[in-house]
């Protein structure tokens, strides 16, 4: 799960971020991180849509290589 402090550095710098949910990379969601509670983070999607999403999923900066999911 990814830390509070990971989640707020990624969301003051305004990093575009990666979330892989699975080992195909159709299926990432690419944005930034708008808010999070326990559970859940808020992403803003490049559209402006906004997805809410479990914290359990890899979290990672879209300008580092696709890592996939154990």
């Amino acid at each position: 799960m990814i830390s509070d402090e990971e989640l707020n550095r990624y969301r003051l710098d305004g990093t575009r971020i990666r979330v892989v949910r699975d080992a195909d990379p159709a299926n990432d969601v690419r944005g930034f991180v708008m808010a999070w509670d326990e559970e859940t983070v808020l992403i803003r999607k490049m559209n402006r849509k906004v997805i809410k999403l479990d914290r359990n999923y890899l979290y990672q900066p879209f300008s580092e290589e696709r890592k996939v999911p154990e």
